[in-house]
């Protein structure tokens, strides 16, 4: 048990899912023509996965100092595991990870797509051992790496089956998978601010310099509720455009997506404490979840 909460296994188990319904539910909307076998694709989520976990375990050691002031209950390397473990299992996903990717960049006749598994490898080391703790752009970094677990399997399926004869459709699969993905970005990179104002007190005591640190906790509140606002904005306007005819798909996100980002940018303008951030933290991972739900709204109207 104190493997799984390390490598994170709620939200490893989000990430899988996610990538479950763009194949089986997203794709077949659309009836596009894919590339991986049911074997390719599970491959390609174990790797995803493995490369994920070993993300979660190196930040968890580069935090250990931050972590015993913010969430000391929820502590496990120095405690159940030793952090000369944790970096063994760090390196033992991450490899498998990235062995993974090779097979399966070479597998579908696309050795350079390997250079993918690599640098999302790499980026995960360096935000944790740098990037976080500079302000904006490692919460950019990570919330980019969140949207490459979608776009990764447009790359993968899409790309490697694109024909003369299909190819408008595979290219236009791909901006939808892209607007989910810029979807994804926006709310990740909102909730990493969020968490950002949580953990002020031990960031702070680390020496980052983080939003809150620079701004305070109020302002950069207040630059959340901005961001949670243009990202409403922004759904409306997609909805309006492109989405206009199917009045079960607006409704939806309407109910599931929009109402509750209202609810998070009226919370956020009232919010003071940590345990009120952490309630808005918690909705913002729920929007993330029904708006990838939406996925398979598209398979039932479309």
């Amino acid at each position: 048990m104190n493997l799984l909460n390390l490598i994170r296994w709620k939200n490893l188990l989000m990430i899988a899912v996610v990538q479950l319904l763009i194949k089986y539910a997203l794709f077949p909307a659309f009836a596009m023509d894919t590339t991986l076998s049911t074997f390719s694709f599970v491959i390609l989520i174990i790797s995803t996965l493995c490369i994920a976990a070993g993300g979660y375990i190196i930040n968890d050691i580069y935090d250990i100092e931050t972590d015993a002031i913010n969430k000391p209950n929820k502590v496990v390397i120095g405690k159940s595991i030793t952090e000369s473990t944790a970096n063994k299992l760090y390196i033992a996903f991450t490899f498998i990870g990235v062995c993974l990717g090779f097979y399966l960049s070479n597998k579908v006749g696309k050795p350079p797509f390997f250079g993918l598994f690599v640098i999302i490898a790499a980026s995960l080391y360096v935000y944790a051992s740098y990037l976080k703790q500079i302000a904006v752009v490692g919460n950019i970094i990570v919330s980019v790496l969140v949207a490459l677990s979608l776009l990764i399997v447009g790359i993968f399926e899409l790309i490697p089956a694109i024909t003369i004869e299909n190819k408008t459709a595979q290219s236009t699969m791909l901006e939808v998978l892209t607007d989910f993905a810029v979807f994804a970005f926006l709310i990740n990179f909102i909730r990493e601010i969020v968490k950002d104002i949580q953990d002020v007190d031990g960031d702070h005591k680390a020496g980052m310099q983080t939003l809150p640190i620079l701004f305070g906790k109020m302002r950069t509140s207040k630059i959340a509720m901005v961001l949670t606002l243009i990202t409403i904005a922004i759904i409306v306007y997609y909805l309006v455009s492109f989405l206009f005819m199917h009045v079960t798909v607006i409704l939806y996100f309407l109910i599931a997506v929009v109402g509750p980002l209202i609810y998070i940018a009226i919370k956020m303008f009232t919010a003071e404490n940590k345990i009120h951030f952490k309630h808005i933290s918690f909705i913002l991972k729920l929007v993330m979840i029904t708006g990838m739900l939406a996925m398979v709204i598209y398979r039932l109207v479309l």
